[in-house]
C-alpha cells in the first residue's frame, strides 16, 4: 500500500493548531508567534511534510519553473558538451529551492518563437534564459511583450530590458592564436561557428584581430554549424589547400576532435604536421591522444549563476549584469612548433 504524504491538516492536528495557522507558519507569513512557528516547523519536518508545488502555484500564480528553449539540430545537441554542463549548473541552483527547469529543444528559430508563446500562454514558466544570441535578436522584444522575465547569456547587440550574464570568450581565442603564432605558425586557420550567432562572430573577430596585429593572413576561415560532421568537412577543405595551414583554431571542442581525426586519417601527425586548438574545455579533450589544447570556461558555474540571477529577477530584486571570469587557454599536447617543411604538404 502506498503511504500517503502528510497534509497541512495532518500537521495541524499533530501540532494542536488550526490549518490556517499552519499555512501562515509554513509560508513564513506574519501573525504567528515565534514559539508556535518553531513548533509547527518541527512537527512538519518530523512528519516529512513537503510543500505541494501545484498548490503553491495555484495560490501564488507562479509556475516555480524556468524555461530554456534551444533552437539547434539534435545532431548538434547530442555531441555538444556545453549544454549538458550548463543545464547541470542550472539544476544545482533550482533543486534546493524546489524549482524546475522546463527544457524545450526545437529545430528552427520559427519553432523557437512558437515555444516561447506557448510557455507564456500556458503559464508554464516564470522566466526564461535566452541563449545563443543572434544579430538583431527578435526574442528580446518577444519575451518582453509576452511579459516573461528573462536573462540573456551574453550581451545582445541592441537595447535589452533584461540583465545579462556573460563570459568574455575573446581573451581565450586571442590567447589560442597568440600561442600558435608564438610557436612559429604563420598560416593559422579558423573553423568558425555560425555567423548569425553573436558568439560565433566574436570568436571570428578575435581570431582575425590577433592575426592582423601579427601581420599574418586572416582569411583562412571556414564557417560551420558547430557539428562534428561540419568540423570534419571544414578540416578536409583546409588540408586540401595547396598552401595549407599548419594550425587550426576551432570554435568548439567537438569540431576540434573531429578535425584531429580527419587530419590523422589523412596522414598528418598532430601536432608535428598540424597543431589544433579547441574551445569549451570538455573533459573528453583531456583523454584523447594527443590531448587537446583548448579554451576553457566555467560552463556549469555559468548555468548556476544564470539561474540564480533569473530567480532574483522574478522575485523583483534589482539585478545588474554579471561578468564571469573570462575564457582561458589550456595548453595540452595538440599544439607544437610547425615543421619547417609542412607548409606545402597537401592532404592525400
Amino acid at each position: 500500500m502506498v503511504k500517503q504524504r502528510p497534509t497541512i491538516s495532518d500537521v495541524a492536528r499533530e501540532a494542536g493548531v488550526s490549518k490556517g495557522l499552519v499555512s501562515f507558519a509554513l509560508n513564513d507569513r506574519p501573525g504567528v508567534a515565534a514559539g508556535t512557528r518553531l513548533r509547527i516547523l518541527e512537527v512538519a519536518n518530523e512528519m516529512g511534510w513537503r510543500p505541494s508545488l501545484r498548490a503553491r502555484s495555484l495560490s501564488t500564480d507562479r509556475a516555480f519553473a524556468l524555461g530554456l528553449v534551444i533552437a539547434r539540430d539534435p545532431d548538434i545537441m547530442s555531441g555538444d558538451p556545453f549544454f549538458p554542463a550548463f543545464i547541470a549548473g542550472v539544476e544545482t541552483a533550482l533543486a534546493p529551492v524546489g524549482q524546475s527547469l522546463v527544457l524545450s529543444m526545437v529545430q528552427s528559430e520559427e519553432a523557437e518563437i512558437s515555444s516561447y508563446r506557448q510557455l507564456a500562454a500556458h503559464g508554464r514558466v516564470d522566466g526564461v534564459i535566452l541563449s545563443d544570441l543572434r544579430r538583431d535578436d527578435p526574442r528580446i522584444a518577444l519575451v518582453n511583450e509576452l511579459g516573461l522575465r528573462a536573462v540573456t547569456l551574453g550581451h545582445p547587440d541592441a537595447a535589452s530590458p533584461f540583465p545579462a550574464i556573460s563570459v568574455d570568450d575573446s581573451p581565450g581565442i586571442r590567447a589560442a592564436v597568440a600561442h600558435l603564432a608564438d610557436l612559429g605558425h604563420q598560416r593559422i586557420a579558423h573553423v568558425a561557428g555560425p555567423s548569425r550567432m553573436l558568439h560565433g562572430v566574436r570568436r571570428s573577430n578575435s581570431f582575425a584581430s590577433v592575426l592582423r596585429e601579427r601581420g599574418l593572413v586572416d582569411t583562412l576561415v571556414v564557417e560551420t554549424d558547430f557539428t562534428a560532421a561540419d568540423g570534419a568537412r571544414a578540416t578536409r577543405e583546409l588540408l586540401a589547400l595547396a598552401d595549407r595551414p599548419t594550425a587550426i583554431v576551432y570554435s568548439n571542442d567537438v569540431m576540434a576532435i573531429a578535425g584531429l581525426g580527419v587530419a590523422q586519417r589523412s596522414g598528418f601527425e598532430v601536432p608535428r604536421d598540424l597543431s589544433i586548438t579547441g574551445f569549451d574545455g570538455s573533459d573528453v579533450g583531456a583523454h584523447i591522444y594527443p590531448s587537446l589544447t583548448t579554451v576553457t570556461t566555467a560552463v556549469q558555474d555559468w548555468g548556476r549563476q544564470a539561474a540564480e540571477l533569473l530567480l532574483r529577477v522574478i522575485a523583483g530584486e534589482d539585478s545588474d549584469d554579471i561578468e564571469l571570469a573570462p575564457a582561458q587557454l589550456l595548453v595540452r599536447e595538440s599544439s607544437a612548433p610547425p615543421e619547417t617543411n609542412t607548409t606545402t604538404t597537401t592532404a592525400p
